[in-house]
């Protein structure tokens, strides 16, 4: 009998083959039917590590993630083009298919960042935050209302889409300012975040998001919050993913949440140490970045999946 792990490859690849094929990842009936197959195909629990996979099913999960964000690039600017010439954009934005996906999400991570932060955030950076940024419209609106937000986009017509949308409001035009920067470009702008976010889609390779990763770890303030998103069992075909234990040199991993419900993207917040830990073998100059990581199942107030406390069950000197 073929095992459940093949069937779902099986399917994955040739949803893969079709959504290669196509001329045009924009919004259209056929490219909205294909990539829904893939989420519905992605979306339920599954055991699969996809990282463990051999070579030839990686090099289609590489390049499936790298078109589901160009896709899901599109997307966001077809619909920020839409919202951008109503008069007041933010009353339209259930109109986009996955807005209360956003809801849940930024309830789930202001409810995570609540438990491991002292007080309300008075700067939040946002890196990728593209031509729909709903997850600071979200967090501004409805959870945090005194806090500033700055986010970072690459693409000065996404930080414009974005800007319209916010530009009519009289309370988020003035806590929502936007940076057309690249973020490994911002260095010691970043000490004034107390809590950053990073987008799923920023580093699409594990090489590009472990290099922001530790860029972050060298210019964010110490004690600083990183709010991360990643991706768990199936779902890791739809975004990268992260390895708490692996991947967060220099951070302490606080919590690890992997939703099982429409939610696709895991959480993952970590928190900015003081300082490095220096080797004992200072002949060299070596220095240890220090990460703790070990797992424990916790209880879920939020009842959206599991969800995993990251605790330091040993520490060890090199």
């Amino acid at each position: 009998m073929v095992c459940q792990e093949e069937l779902l490859i099986e399917k994955v690849c040739k949803l893969y083959e079709q959504i290669s094929s196509l001329e045009s990842l924009k919004p259209c009936k056929n490219v909205d039917m294909l990539f829904t197959q893939l989420v519905l195909t992605c979306i339920p629990p599954s055991p699969i590590d996809v990282t463990k996979l051999n070579k030839t099913i990686q090099d289609i999960r590489s390049h499936l993630i790298k078109l589901c964000g160009e896709a899901e690039g599109h997307l966001e600017t077809h619909y920020s083009t839409i919202l951008g010439s109503y008069e007041n954009p933010l009353d339209h934005l259930n109109i986009f298919p996955y807005y209360s996906n956003y809801l849940k999400l930024g309830l789930l991570e202001f409810t995570i960042l609540s438990q491991h932060c002292t007080h309300v955030p008075n700067k939040i950076a946002f890196v990728g935050s593209g031509p729909l940024p709903l997850t600071s419209i979200v967090l501004a609106s409805n959870h945090l209302p005194s806090t500033i937000f700055h986010n970072f986009d690459l693409d000065p017509l996404a930080n414009s889409n974005a800007q319209r949308l916010v530009s009519s409001d009289p309370d988020l035009s003035k806590r929502m300012v936007f940076h057309t920067d690249d973020i490994l470009d911002v260095s010691n702008a970043l000490k004034d975040f107390e809590v950053v976010y990073l987008a799923a889609l920023v580093g699409m390779d594990k090489e590009g998001k472990n290099r922001i990763i530790d860029h972050l770890a060298k210019f964010m303030a110490p004690g600083a919050l990183l709010m991360l998103r990643s991706a768990h069992g199936a779902r890791g075909f739809l975004y990268p993913v992260i390895d708490p234990c692996g991947d967060l040199q220099g951070f302490e991993v606080l919590s690890v949440f992997h939703p099982t419900d429409e939610v696709i993207n895991s959480v993952v917040i970590a928190r900015k140490y003081p300082m490095p830990v220096h080797s004992l073998d200072q002949g060299l100059g070596s220095m240890i970045l220090p990460n703790k990581c070990s797992e424990i199942q916790s209880f879920n107030p939020l009842n959206h999946g599991n969800i995993i406390e990251e605790l330091t069950i040993e520490e060890q000197l090199l």
